[in-house]
């Protein structure tokens, strides 16, 4: 009888001490210390595609494994210094929302230290495709190809077919496209499916670049808008007056009131040169539709929106980045919104870090629209204005 209350005890004690030993060995951990990240850093100079003109504003970026990001912008002397993880990464360039401008390069990031980015992978490729309406006294495509980029000549009678229109990611009216010698009509302002058109391809992604006079593209008009209110255009007139009222004259100390703008530029005064007896002045424009870049005291110079979208505009593709294999994201850097394109490969991660698809401002569908009143003519000195334009088409 004591050998079997003996053996009852022995396995009740092991069984318990099984238990305090099964209870040891549970370790909770209710404030786990960070891993720190070992860092480095990656500079370089963000060159446009001709390998002479540096480019400010470019965004420089790259990733970590948890899709935290690291970035920094090129100043305007196109040099930058990037933070980055240690080890092999990925780094990315884009201008505007990365869907038109953008490359991408592999380095490995040393521990503690930096690596400098040779110049031939820092060069800014073009990813969309570009085309200009062929004007009287703008030549912007002599600044695209100046930079080393492609654009292709379009004529007035092409944006009134939408498959054609569809083709490219940004088109560039030049100032004087609406005259009877490039559109082959005195009332071009008729011709209302270049507005249907151009409402749609705005709708859908495309950027547009107008100046002076083809503000008519947008308002209404024939060869300009002469007055508030004129009949024609896609945008209402709510939005925007501008009048053929301007003379010539220079203006002064006009202000780039866009920091971002400023910084890429170097500069953010300027004076301009206004050498036609007739351009476009902006009265007046709704601020929550558009932004003012360039202004003399309270006249708008420069606009741009990414806000219009057509609700009666048919949904489809333009372009080629939409069929790129890319797409346009908005970033949660800690609570800081930033638009960045993506290959899509990677776009149900971004998902599940918190991004979301399409632009952080504006519609998320829409491209830019950007105007200015002044532009490249073919016979004057355009100064300080260059630069600008090389910003514009960088950024549509």
């Amino acid at each position: 009888m004591k050998k079997t209350i003996y053996l009852f005890l022995s396995i009740m004690l092991l069984s318990l001490y099984g238990c305090i030993r099964s209870d040891d060995n549970i370790v909770e951990v209710t404030n786990p210390t960070p891993v720190s990240t070992k860092k480095g850093s990656v500079s370089g100079k963000v060159m446009a595609k001709n390998g002479i003109k540096p480019i400010g504003g470019a965004l420089v970026f790259t990733f970590d494994s948890q899709n935290k990001i690291y970035r920094t912008f090129s100043n305007a002397a196109g040099d930058f210094t990037l933070e980055a993880p240690e080890g092999q990464r990925t780094i990315h360039i884009q201008t505007g929302d990365g869907s038109n401008f953008r490359s991408e390069f592999t380095i490995n990031v040393p521990k503690s230290d930096n690596v400098v980015a040779p110049l031939n992978v820092t060069k800014l490729n073009q990813v969309a495709n570009m085309a200009y309406v062929k004007g009287s006294y703008d030549e912007i495509e002599d600044i695209v190809t100046g930079l080393g980029y492609l654009v292709t000549e379009i004529d007035y009678n092409d944006l009134k077919v939408m498959s054609t229109l569809s083709q490219y990611d940004v088109i560039f009216l030049n100032c004087g496209s609406r005259g009877q010698s490039h559109s082959g009509t005195s009332t071009p302002n008729n011709d209302t499916e270049i507005y249907d058109n151009l409402a749609t391809f705005v709708s859908n992604g495309g950027s547009l670049y107008a100046s002076d006079w083809d503000v008519a593209y947008l308002l209404g008009g024939n060869n300009n808008t002469p007055a508030c209110n004129t009949a024609g255009g896609f945008i209402p007139d709510a939005l925007m007056c501008s009048t053929s009222t301007g003379s010539a004259t220079t203006y002064t100390n006009c202000a780039v009131s866009n920091v971002n703008l400023a910084n890429a530029l170097g500069f953010n005064t300027l004076d301009i040169q206004y050498d036609l007896g007739s351009w476009q002045k902006v009265i007046n424009y709704d601020a929550a539709f558009w932004e003012v870049l360039v202004q003399r005291n309270n006249e708008a110079l420069m606009l741009r929106t990414n806000k219009f979208h057509s609700t009666g505009a048919p949904a489809m593709p333009v372009g080629n980045s939409a069929n790129s294999g890319w797409i346009t994201i908005c970033h949660d850097d800690n609570g800081t919104p930033v638009t960045l394109t993506i290959n899509q490969n990677a776009l149900q991660a971004h998902l599940g870090h918190g991004d979301s698809v399409g632009s952080c401002t504006g519609v998320s569908t829409s491209g830019n629209i950007y105007y200015t009143t002044f532009h490249n003519h073919a016979t004057g000195n355009i100064g300080n204005t260059a630069p600008i334009l090389q910003y514009v088409i960088l950024n549509l």
